[in-house]
């Protein structure tokens, strides 16, 4: 590898992934509001069910949230968060190999998930909430660090950037450095750059090329563009019609640098990752 390549692993605690040929994560929103799924995963042993199902077809990592980031969404306190997520986490790490990730921000849900087996924190603040830091470095496992300007409530209400791309960049770089200072090596960070968190259609289309850019800064890419707002306005579906174009922003991505692909359908989305990561030659 170049000095420049991503990291070949990411160390979760006590499973480690293999990075050289990109992944899949699964998602799973145990909420009753998620912009794609809100409900259909609400009870425990549905959650589990699918979160099984995720990992036969090939998901290495599954990402269980607790509390909606859909534009508009309101906070959900702590403890109802755990409620939903800590029964999942627990059964999906006793009955399956995939990595668990938690999607949460708040450092009490964190070290919560942590103990009940997650390997991951996936946070859309970057570690930002005051106590995350710490709770993140102390549990052992490795942090996705996503950009989102503003907050669910009003991101998408008029996001506004002079270069989205370079100031992405910058504030990944920025919150990378802080969790390198506080104590994180290279093999517990992956970087995120939020499409569709504080960014309208142009916004991300301009990140999506953008991305080799991203990835050359020496980090592993997370992407989530699966049935995302940008895929309503490019073909006109509505968010259960939009598998085909989910595929290919998925192998667009990979093809641009991405070591991570968020999906909700995981079968589809790994053959196009695969296909997409042969022609780049990962």
């Amino acid at each position: 590898m170049s000095p420049q390549d991503p990291p070949v692993q990411l160390r979760c605690a006590d499973k480690t992934l293999d990075l050289s040929t990109p992944l899949v994560m699964g998602v799973l929103n145990v909420t009753p509001d998620s912009f794609s799924d809100g409900g259909r995963f609400l009870p425990a042993a549905a959650a589990v069910a699918h979160g099984l199902r995720m990992a036969e077809e090939g998901a290495a990592i599954i990402d269980v949230g607790g509390e909606s980031t859909r534009p508009g969404a309101g906070a959900v306190r702590a403890a109802e968060e755990l409620e939903r997520i800590l029964p999942v986490i627990e059964r999906l790490r006793a009955a399956s190999p995939a990595v668990i990730s938690v999607d949460t921000s708040k450092p009490e849900v964190m070290r919560a998930a942590a103990a009940a087996g997650a390997g991951l924190i996936n946070d859309v603040r970057a570690l930002r909430a005051p106590g995350a830091m710490a709770a993140a470095l102390e549990s052992g496992c490795a942090v996705c660090l996503m950009h989102m300007q503003g907050e669910p409530r009003t991101m998408q209400l008029a996001p506004v950037y002079q270069d989205v791309v370079a100031e992405v960049r910058a504030f990944l770089a920025e919150r990378a450095a802080a969790c390198r200072a506080a104590g994180f090596g290279a093999g517990r960070l992956a970087l995120d750059p939020g499409f569709g968190f504080g960014k309208n259609l142009e916004h991300n289309l301009a990140l999506l090329r953008g991305l080799p850019g991203l990835a050359a800064d020496g980090l592993p890419l997370v992407v989530g563009l699966s049935r995302k707002a940008m895929l309503g306005k490019l073909t006109g579906r509505g968010d259960g019609e939009r598998l085909a174009g989910s595929v290919a922003l998925a192998a667009l991505a990979v093809l641009n640098g991405a070591r991570i692909v968020r999906a909700h359908d995981v079968a589809a989305t790994l053959d196009a990752v695969r296909v997409a990561a042969a022609v780049r030659g990962s």
